[in-house]
């Protein structure tokens, strides 16, 4: 198979309003457009045409307003997902090939506006061909730019080759190729930064013979993305989310969890905890029974109102009650050093508490990086006995509470207010 890559020379400077795909029709015309045949549009000249274009004094602005989320960051670079669902610089929020005090943003719905250009262009020329937009993307682990599809018509974005076979006959399972990006790669050796070639037609791809898709097909769905947040941001990312989406937390998903949880700092060299995942129904439903009956017990002796031991148990179980999984930490004093000062005594179990603490805060943290839902509740804080008694563990364990974990939900929280840092943070 030959490829071919033909540059459509001499289109104008695009302004907002232009009719950008009769331009290209009158290009295309010269080479002589066949059927199959893909046109490459840089992003830069659909966007102006589109009128996406903004000042540039307000980048700032217009990077949070392009912004669904932050990936990553690092000072003034900033790594986000666009309401489209790609990952990129600064949102797409772009000055290169721009006039002076302008910037550019991504096309509202870059499928659409290479179905329209598509569309076009085939009733003006009387050929079907595949339209695809391409933005220059950096990436992770290696250096440098190159071209990707945002957006494709009349060709697929992806081709699946799982079930077929290699050259040595072996059968492909998990093998799914990214055509609309390779075909945007392609398009790059001739669509430099400088060379005011705005758009390629490539030929030879033979692409009308796949089911046509969109570039959207390409990006992952956040259910796959083991690389979803930055470590540092996925701290801050994390919420405390007290409803959960359908479904099971795997095992895996819990022990990694807590290994991450036990590798918290602990004193003297100690490794003073252990957790007690709640799977089944039954176990789950003999702890929080037990954990019911403890609290009412104790609002009942706090002389409570009837109404305000129902709420709290209500709260509670709404809670816990609908996790899929209850984590229990626990943590045991052995190992601390016996003090005869009961103020060191005091500080000795408060070192350990605090590791405690410290423990849960990584295992929170872990099913977050795993898209796992989680909140942590007081609960067994308060009734010890009963929460070893329901666990099945000895005297010397301390329950630390309970972590409910589950599938995210459908709708997530609101993101977190500003933080202003100067009421949390002072410099000497």
């Amino acid at each position: 198979m030959t490829i071919e890559l033909l540059p459509l020379e001499g289109l104008p400077e695009i302004s907002p309003g232009d009719d950008l795909a009769a331009l290209l029709a009158e290009a295309v015309m010269e080479l002589g457009a066949r059927n199959g045949d893909v046109l490459v549009v840089t992003q830069k000249v659909v966007s102006k045409a589109e009128g996406r274009l903004v000042p540039e004094r307000d980048r700032a602005m217009w990077v949070e307003r392009e912004t669904a989320r932050v990936v990553a960051r690092r000072e003034d670079l900033v790594i986000a997902e666009t309401h489209h669902g790609f990952v990129c610089a600064n949102a797409g929020v772009d000055a290169s090939n721009v006039r002076d005090g302008f910037l550019t943003l991504l096309p509202e719905d870059p499928d659409a506006s290479a179905e329209r250009i598509r569309a076009r262009l085939a009733d003006r020329l009387g050929v079907a061909l595949g339209v695809v937009i391409t933005d220059t993307f950096g990436r992770p682990w290696r250096n440098g730019v190159v071209n990707v599809a945002i957006g494709c018509a009349g060709i697929p974005g992806l081709v699946d080759l799982r079930g077929t076979k290699d050259h040595f006959g072996r059968v492909l399972e998990a093998t799914i190729v990214a055509l609309a990006d390779e075909v945007a790669a392609a398009s790059g050796l001739i669509m430099g930064k400088a060379s005011m070639v705005p758009a390629v037609l490539v030929r030879g791809l033979a692409a009308a013979e796949e089911r046509p898709g969109s570039a959207r097909d390409v990006v992952r769905p956040p259910s796959e993305d083991l690389f979803r947040e930055s470590p540092l941001l996925s701290i801050s990312a994390r919420r405390t989310i007290r409803w959960f989406g359908a479904g099971e937390v795997s095992r895996w998903a819990i022990q990694e969890a807590v290994r991450a949880a036990c590798s918290a700092p602990a004193p003297h060299h100690t490794r003073p905890w252990t957790f007690v995942a709640l799977t089944s129904v039954e176990a789950r439903r003999r702890y929080l029974s037990a954990m019911r009956e403890a609290w009412r017990a104790d609002l009942e002796r706090d002389r409570a109102p009837e109404t305000t031991i129902a709420r709290r148990l209500q709260g509670s179980d709404a809670v816990l009650g609908d996790a899929p999984v209850l984590i229990v930490p626990l943590i045991r004093f052995v190992g601390s050093h016996p003090y005869v000062d009961a103020e060191r005594e005091d500080a000795e179990r408060a070192m350990f508490l605090l590791s405690g603490g410290a423990a849960i805060q990584s295992l929170l943290l872990a099913l977050h990086a795993q898209q796992v839902a989680s909140c942590w509740i007081s609960s067994s804080l308060f009734c010890q006995e009963e929460a070893r008694e329901a666990l099945g563990v000895g005297d010397e364990w301390f329950a630390l509470g309970t972590v409910g974990a589950g599938p995210m939900p459908n709708e997530l929280p609101p993101p977190r207010p500003a933080l202003e840092l100067s009421q949390h943070l002072r410099y000497e």
